[in-house]
């Protein structure tokens, strides 16, 4: 269904200059470290631009990271209209087994607000210590790690703190946040199928791990802007979405201008509006003051870059006088968008013998990836290639100079590439994930692989999809 659902309409309507979209697009698509995947715009509730990069679209969801956290954040403000959650009542009255693990007095007036917040009165990340203190019990470990201040009185982004809350709203709802949230959120918004990394099995992450179309983001961001409100219906509580868009607690000099102007419960505060976000280049961009929401999957490790690139060509686009005309340009460049190929020195419509005739590689050690070796055969309508690991053989099909799609493990993967300086070069993109694994084979049998950006969930080539798969 996609967007099919929601009110369309064109940037001019809406008051929006197409030129400034067009602007956006240009420097996003211009930097080789930002890597688009999908887009979604709204203003006044319409969507007035969207569009996906082929290979990705539309209908595929893909792993969201950190943004996963704000839908979390949802989770626990439709359990407090229930009854089932308050803000400041302490943690360890919702976890009771655990208070014998408590390292800090303190801890015992940590409350719910403090970890939806990230102020537990940690001063840094827990994460490794709290997995090595819990011996895999993650909430045990993030109890037996030490406070460095009173809780509330510090910010530190911390994922066992959402971990936590996500843990406490499948306890008081007796439900996973998947089957929670479907009939009171997901449904009721016109989101399809999600999926969610369970650990343990039966306990949605939390803090990571939803795997989310671009449009589920965008609609995401237009209930918090509509302060809850969807179709007439109040669906979220409007003094949740005030408490959680608002800074719960200040964050001077962090990791830069907009991760540094405040945080509420799982949303960051923008130096425009506010924002869900995730690894990576994933974004939910709220802007109550130009009433417009944005919604960006992609793949980046510059997310500020990101940002200072929306302020600088978007926001003054909803001031300018609109172009009519520039709607239907804008319109045909997203609906012809699509992900670039590998650049290359040669043509690679010529599937000929890549490297000789050299065809099996062994792979450079090193790297979170765990291929050893790699194969390369010419096939018709490009080129099949075979990465092998401790677990066997992960066939891929690669298209000469344009995206082939397969499916080897139940990964979902695009792939191109061609010869290149007397070897072979290949960009494999997996679907399921903003990740791409790059691969050259050189003349005299070896092979270096590796990450643009490395996932942070599992390692291996086989756990790049979502866990429905």
């Amino acid at each position: 269904m996609g967007t099919a659902d929601l009110r369309h309409s064109t940037p001019s309507a809406e008051g929006i200059d197409a030129t400034g979209i067009s602007a956006l697009l240009d420097a996003l698509e211009g930097d080789p470290d930002i890597r688009l995947h999908g887009m979604v715009l709204l203003r006044h509730g319409a969507v007035v631009a969207e569009g996906w990069w082929a290979p990705y679209a539309r209908e595929r969801v893909q792993l969201l990271y950190s943004l996963s956290k704000s839908f979390t954040s949802t989770a626990a403000g439709l359990a407090r209209a229930e009854g089932l959650l308050e803000l400041d009542r302490p943690v360890i009255e919702y976890l009771p087994e655990y208070a014998g693990e408590l390292s800090d007095p303190r801890m015992e007036r940590m409350a719910v607000r403090h970890i939806a917040s990230m102020a537990s009165g940690h001063a840094e990340e827990t994460l490794e210590r709290a997995l090595v203190a819990g011996r895999g019990d993650l909430i045990r470990g993030f109890l037996r790690t030490p406070l460095d201040a009173e809780p509330g009185t510090v910010f530190a982004y911390n994922q066992p703190c959402t971990y936590t809350l996500a843990a406490i709203v499948q306890r008081v709802t007796g439900a996973s946040l998947v089957d929670y949230l479907r009939p009171r959120l997901l449904d009721p918004l016109g989101i399809g199928e999600v999926f969610w990394i369970e650990q343990p099995p039966g306990v949605n992450l939390g803090f990571s791990g939803l795997h989310a179309t671009t449009d589920a983001v965008a609609r995401l961001g237009q209930l918090y802007l509509q302060r809850g409100r969807w179709g007439g219906e109040q669906l979220l509580d409007e003094d949740w979405v005030a408490e959680a868009t608002r800074a719960q607690l200040a964050n001077p000099g962090d990791w830069g201008p907009d991760w540094s102007q405040g945080y509420g419960l799982q949303f960051w505060m923008s130096r425009h509006g506010y924002r869900g976000d995730g690894a990576f280049g994933q974004f939910c961009v709220v802007l109550p003051e130009q009433d417009a929401v944005l919604a960006i999957t992609s793949e980046t490790e510059f997310m500020q870059r990101v940002l200072d690139r929306v302020w600088l060509h978007l926001l003054p686009a909803f001031d300018r006088t609109p172009d009519p005309a520039a709607d239907a340009e804008l319109a045909a460049r997203l609906a012809a968008a699509s992900f670039p190929t590998p650049r290359l020195d040669a043509d690679p419509a010529d599937p000929a013998d890549a490297a000789g005739d050299a065809g099996v590689f062994a792979v450079d050690p090193g790297g979170r990836h765990g291929i050893r070796e790699a194969r390369v055969q010419a096939r018709p309508d490009g080129w099949l290639l075979t990465l092998v690991d401790a677990r066997g053989d992960f066939p891929v099909a690669v298209g000469a100079g344009r995206w082939l799609e397969s499916i080897s493990a139940g990964v979902p993967v695009a792939a191109a590439g061609g010869i290149d300086g007397g070897g072979f070069r290949a960009e494999l993109l997996f679907l399921d994930t903003p990740h791409t694994l790059r691969v050259h084979c050189r003349p005299g049998g070896t092979a270096t692989v590796g990450w643009v950006t490395e996932p942070m969930h599992a390692e291996g080539l086989r756990g790049q999809r979502h866990p429905g798969r």
